[in-house]
Protein backbone atom coordinates (compact mmCIF):
# COMPACT_ATOMS: atom_id res chain seq x y z
CA UNK A 1 0.00 0.00 0.00
CA UNK A 2 1.07 3.65 -0.52
CA UNK A 3 0.29 5.26 2.91
CA UNK A 4 -3.69 6.16 1.61
CA UNK A 5 -5.52 8.06 4.85
CA UNK A 6 -8.95 9.04 4.43
CA UNK A 7 -9.26 12.29 6.27
CA UNK A 8 -13.08 12.54 7.08
CA UNK A 9 -14.87 15.73 6.49
CA UNK A 10 -12.38 17.79 4.20
CA UNK A 11 -12.98 16.53 1.00
CA UNK A 12 -9.59 15.19 -0.24
CA UNK A 13 -7.23 12.30 0.16
CA UNK A 14 -3.83 12.85 2.02
CA UNK A 15 -1.58 10.11 -0.19
CA UNK A 16 1.80 9.51 1.40
CA UNK A 17 4.48 9.18 -1.40
CA UNK A 18 8.36 8.48 -0.88
CA UNK A 19 7.86 10.34 1.86
CA UNK A 20 6.10 13.22 0.58
CA UNK A 21 2.52 14.05 1.58
CA UNK A 22 0.28 15.13 -1.75
CA UNK A 23 -3.54 16.11 -0.90
CA UNK A 24 -5.27 14.68 -3.91
CA UNK A 25 -8.60 16.25 -4.61
CA UNK A 26 -11.99 13.50 -2.79
CA UNK A 27 -14.84 14.41 -5.20
CA UNK A 28 -18.32 14.63 -3.76
CA UNK A 29 -21.79 15.10 -4.14
CA UNK A 30 -23.92 16.75 -2.49
CA UNK A 31 -24.19 16.08 1.74
CA UNK A 32 -27.32 13.84 2.69
CA UNK A 33 -27.67 12.79 -0.77
CA UNK A 34 -30.11 9.53 -1.00
CA UNK A 35 -28.00 6.33 -2.38
CA UNK A 36 -29.78 2.95 -3.08
CA UNK A 37 -27.15 -0.07 -2.81
CA UNK A 38 -28.96 -2.96 -4.85
CA UNK A 39 -27.21 -6.25 -4.23
CA UNK A 40 -28.61 -9.52 -3.05
CA UNK A 41 -25.43 -9.73 -0.78
CA UNK A 42 -25.96 -8.56 3.41
CA UNK A 43 -22.13 -7.98 3.29
CA UNK A 44 -21.84 -6.10 0.10
CA UNK A 45 -25.21 -4.06 1.57
CA UNK A 46 -23.65 -3.06 4.88
CA UNK A 47 -20.13 -2.83 3.74
CA UNK A 48 -21.05 -0.24 0.66
CA UNK A 49 -23.87 1.20 3.20
CA UNK A 50 -21.01 1.75 5.48
CA UNK A 51 -18.33 3.36 2.90
CA UNK A 52 -21.46 5.90 1.85
CA UNK A 53 -22.38 6.69 5.38
CA UNK A 54 -19.16 7.77 6.32
CA UNK A 55 -19.27 10.05 3.58
CA UNK A 56 -22.23 11.58 4.82
CA UNK A 57 -24.73 10.73 2.34
CA UNK A 58 -28.13 8.60 3.67
CA UNK A 59 -28.18 5.07 2.38
CA UNK A 60 -31.01 3.06 1.39
CA UNK A 61 -30.75 -0.56 0.59
CA UNK A 62 -32.38 -3.00 -1.59
CA UNK A 63 -31.83 -6.86 -1.75
CA UNK A 64 -33.96 -7.65 -4.90
CA UNK A 65 -34.96 -6.51 -8.20
CA UNK A 66 -38.76 -5.26 -7.56
CA UNK A 67 -37.59 -4.13 -3.92
CA UNK A 68 -34.81 -1.73 -5.91
CA UNK A 69 -37.76 -0.47 -8.32
CA UNK A 70 -40.16 0.74 -5.83
CA UNK A 71 -37.74 2.46 -3.77
CA UNK A 72 -36.46 4.43 -6.60
CA UNK A 73 -39.54 5.65 -7.97
CA UNK A 74 -41.42 6.23 -4.20
CA UNK A 75 -37.80 7.92 -2.16
CA UNK A 76 -36.12 8.75 -6.00
CA UNK A 77 -32.40 8.37 -5.28
CA UNK A 78 -29.51 10.71 -6.54
CA UNK A 79 -27.42 7.53 -7.55
CA UNK A 80 -28.10 3.67 -7.49
CA UNK A 81 -25.32 1.12 -6.96
CA UNK A 82 -26.89 -1.94 -8.67
CA UNK A 83 -25.81 -5.46 -8.79
CA UNK A 84 -25.88 -7.61 -11.47
CA UNK A 85 -26.16 -10.63 -10.73
CA UNK A 86 -29.11 -11.25 -8.74
CA UNK A 87 -32.17 -14.21 -8.21
CA UNK A 88 -35.24 -13.49 -9.76
CA UNK A 89 -34.76 -9.99 -11.56
CA UNK A 90 -31.16 -9.04 -12.31
CA UNK A 91 -29.77 -6.06 -12.94
CA UNK A 92 -30.03 -6.33 -16.38
CA UNK A 93 -33.42 -6.53 -16.28
CA UNK A 94 -33.32 -3.66 -13.13
CA UNK A 95 -31.82 -1.50 -15.52
CA UNK A 96 -33.50 -1.62 -18.49
CA UNK A 97 -37.06 -0.94 -16.42
CA UNK A 98 -35.28 2.09 -14.69
CA UNK A 99 -34.35 3.72 -17.70
CA UNK A 100 -37.76 3.13 -19.32
CA UNK A 101 -39.59 4.72 -16.20
CA UNK A 102 -40.40 8.45 -16.57
CA UNK A 103 -39.77 8.93 -12.72
CA UNK A 104 -36.16 7.37 -12.52
CA UNK A 105 -35.02 7.13 -15.95
CA UNK A 106 -32.61 10.08 -15.59
CA UNK A 107 -31.39 8.72 -12.41
CA UNK A 108 -27.00 8.11 -12.61
CA UNK A 109 -26.38 3.87 -12.36
CA UNK A 110 -23.29 2.33 -11.25
CA UNK A 111 -23.41 -1.55 -12.01
CA UNK A 112 -21.14 -3.75 -9.51
CA UNK A 113 -20.39 -6.99 -10.14
CA UNK A 114 -17.65 -9.65 -9.45
CA UNK A 115 -17.74 -10.58 -13.54
CA UNK A 116 -15.32 -8.84 -15.21
CA UNK A 117 -15.87 -9.94 -18.59
CA UNK A 118 -15.99 -7.08 -21.25
CA UNK A 119 -18.65 -8.14 -22.74
CA UNK A 120 -20.61 -7.46 -19.62
CA UNK A 121 -19.62 -4.09 -19.74
CA UNK A 122 -20.25 -3.58 -22.76
CA UNK A 123 -23.60 -4.82 -22.70
CA UNK A 124 -24.27 -2.62 -19.08
CA UNK A 125 -23.10 0.62 -21.40
CA UNK A 126 -25.60 -0.45 -24.07
CA UNK A 127 -28.51 -0.35 -21.60
CA UNK A 128 -27.43 3.08 -20.20
CA UNK A 129 -25.28 2.09 -17.21
CA UNK A 130 -23.15 5.39 -16.33
CA UNK A 131 -20.07 3.35 -14.74
CA UNK A 132 -19.30 -0.36 -13.57
CA UNK A 133 -17.41 -1.55 -10.57
CA UNK A 134 -15.77 -4.68 -10.22
CA UNK A 135 -15.76 -6.73 -7.02
CA UNK A 136 -13.99 -6.87 -4.73
CA UNK A 137 -13.62 -3.08 -4.46
CA UNK A 138 -12.75 -0.66 -1.25
CA UNK A 139 -14.00 3.30 -0.49
CA UNK A 140 -11.05 4.54 -3.13
CA UNK A 141 -13.01 2.57 -5.82
CA UNK A 142 -16.36 3.79 -4.83
CA UNK A 143 -15.52 7.57 -4.21
CA UNK A 144 -13.88 7.40 -8.01
CA UNK A 145 -17.26 6.80 -9.36
CA UNK A 146 -18.81 9.31 -7.38
CA UNK A 147 -16.01 11.63 -8.51
CA UNK A 148 -16.58 10.85 -12.53
CA UNK A 149 -20.45 11.41 -12.21
CA UNK A 150 -19.50 15.04 -10.44
CA UNK A 151 -17.07 15.79 -12.52
CA UNK A 152 -19.14 14.43 -15.61
CA UNK A 153 -21.83 16.95 -14.09
CA UNK A 154 -24.32 14.36 -13.43
CA UNK A 155 -24.41 14.91 -9.55
CA UNK A 156 -23.65 17.89 -8.34
CA UNK A 157 -20.46 19.04 -6.22
CA UNK A 158 -20.52 19.09 -2.63
CA UNK A 159 -20.57 22.80 -1.27
CA UNK A 160 -17.25 23.69 0.76
CA UNK A 161 -19.64 24.91 3.64
CA UNK A 162 -22.00 21.77 3.70
CA UNK A 163 -22.03 20.05 7.13
CA UNK A 164 -19.55 17.79 7.58
CA UNK A 165 -20.92 15.40 10.09
CA UNK A 166 -21.86 11.72 8.79
CA UNK A 167 -25.29 9.99 8.61
CA UNK A 168 -24.63 6.84 11.07
CA UNK A 169 -26.47 7.66 13.99
CA UNK A 170 -28.76 4.32 13.33
CA UNK A 171 -25.34 2.42 13.70
CA UNK A 172 -23.09 2.04 16.99
CA UNK A 173 -19.33 2.55 16.82
CA UNK A 174 -19.24 -1.27 17.45
CA UNK A 175 -21.48 -2.17 14.41
CA UNK A 176 -19.74 -0.04 12.22
CA UNK A 177 -15.75 -1.63 13.15
CA UNK A 178 -17.96 -5.06 12.45
CA UNK A 179 -18.19 -4.20 8.76
CA UNK A 180 -15.15 -4.79 6.55
CA UNK A 181 -13.55 -1.55 4.29
CA UNK A 182 -13.41 -3.84 1.36
CA UNK A 183 -16.93 -5.73 0.23
CA UNK A 184 -15.78 -8.79 -0.92
CA UNK A 185 -18.29 -11.16 -3.46
CA UNK A 186 -19.75 -13.76 -0.82
CA UNK A 187 -18.11 -17.52 -1.91
CA UNK A 188 -20.09 -19.30 -3.71
CA UNK A 189 -22.97 -16.47 -3.81
CA UNK A 190 -25.08 -15.31 -7.04
CA UNK A 191 -22.73 -11.95 -6.31
CA UNK A 192 -19.39 -13.99 -7.59
CA UNK A 193 -18.24 -15.23 -10.44
CA UNK A 194 -22.36 -16.95 -11.61
CA UNK A 195 -22.53 -16.95 -15.41
CA UNK A 196 -23.67 -13.89 -16.70
CA UNK A 197 -27.48 -13.77 -18.03
CA UNK A 198 -27.81 -14.81 -22.13
CA UNK A 199 -27.48 -11.30 -23.98
CA UNK A 200 -30.05 -10.28 -26.63
CA UNK A 201 -29.98 -12.10 -29.85
CA UNK A 202 -29.39 -8.23 -31.31
CA UNK A 203 -25.87 -8.74 -29.39
CA UNK A 204 -24.68 -12.22 -30.55
CA UNK A 205 -22.67 -12.86 -33.59
CA UNK A 206 -24.21 -14.08 -36.28
CA UNK A 207 -22.64 -16.29 -39.27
Amino acid sequence: MDGLVRISGFGFIKRLLGGHTVEVQHVQTAHGSRMLVVDDSPTICAVLGKMLGQDGYHVLKATDGPSAIELARSEPPALIFLDVVMPGMNGFSVLRALRHDPLTRDIPIIMISGNQQATEQFYLQRCGADDFMKKPFDRDDVYERVGRLVASGRLPARQPTAETHTLLSALSAESLDGIPDIAMPDAGGLGGTAALPEAPLAMRRTG
